[in-house]
């Protein structure tokens, strides 16, 4: 390219001596459309190269803004790897926060569920019991009034005439004797009176066997005392108060203040 320009100016230097050489001697050349014709393929030529050298220029700078365009692009590339590490952890952070918070939520939910459970639970066993204590048929007795009060004879039952209470009619006033209605803990209470100066051996009998005793005896006065019995007893079993060791000489006593009674409840079936 550079040797047609060089040629294409020496042509023209040639062109231009030859002309002035001849100026004075106006003429037609025969060669003239040819000089013409090569003035104007130079002319076209240099434009050409022009045209080369700024394309030359385009292409570098269209390689160096590409350059630069590669050089973001990877930025760009790195800046939305960032962003996506940065997102995943985010997510990941957030599920774990969310997984952590339905544990909670769950245990929370468990404890709750088995409290009421419990607390079920105990209300349905305080019903049952509430329910079965209403249930529970009420045996309770008391009797006092003793017409005989010899004691003079081993074995002799103590017979209490007048029964103020007799829930569940256990007790038979013409015998003395209490029979159990239903079976379960029951507690009995025996209060007696002795004569001055004598001594009142009696006992608690549960079916033929002495359960409790007590004897009183004091030279001055006429006293009172008790004894009790807390004895787990069968349906249909019987209890009654009586002499142990007596004679012909002790006895009872009673009046307006001292009483004798015999008593006994229910306590649980």
């Amino acid at each position: 390219m550079l040797f047609s320009g060089s040629c294409a100016f020496f042509l023209l230097l040639l062109k231009y001596q030859f002309s002035v050489s001849i100026a004075s001697e106006p003429m037609c050349s025969k060669f003239a459309y040819d000089e013409q014709l090569l003035e104007k393929m130079i002319r076209q030529e240099i434009k050409v190269e022009m045209m080369q050298n700024d394309i030359k220029k385009t292409q570098e700078a269209v390689s160096i803004t590409l350059e630069e365009i590669k050089k973001t692009s990877v930025e760009v590339s790195k800046t939305l790897e960032s962003l996506q590490n940065n997102a995943t952890e985010v997510i990941k952070g957030i599920i774990r926060d969310k997984e952590k918070n339905e544990e909670i939520l769950r245990k929370t939910f468990e404890e709750q569920r088995n409290n009421f459970t419990t607390d079920m639970e105990e209300g349905r066993k305080m019903l049952k019991e509430l329910s079965e204590n209403m249930k529970k048929p009420s045996v309770a007795f008391f009797a006092h009034n003793v017409p005989d009060l010899k004691l003079d004879r081993t074995d002799k039952i103590i017979i209490f005439t007048t029964a103020t209470t007799n829930e569940g009619s256990g007790y038979d006033i013409s015998t003395g004797i209490f029979t159990a209605p239903v079976g379960g803990l029951y507690q009995f209470i025996v209060n007696y009176c002795t004569y001055l100066k004598q001594h009142s051996p009696l006992g608690l009998v549960l079916s033929g066997n002495v359960i409790a005793r007590s004897s009183n005896y004091d030279g001055d006065y006429y006293t009172c005392s008790s004894f009790s019995a807390v004895i787990r007893v069968k349906s249909s079993e019987k209890v009654w108060v009586k002499c142990l060791s007596c004679g012909s000489s002790r006895n009872l006593f009673k009046n307006g203040w001292m009483m004798n009674s015999f008593s006994g409840i229910l306590i649980n079936k």
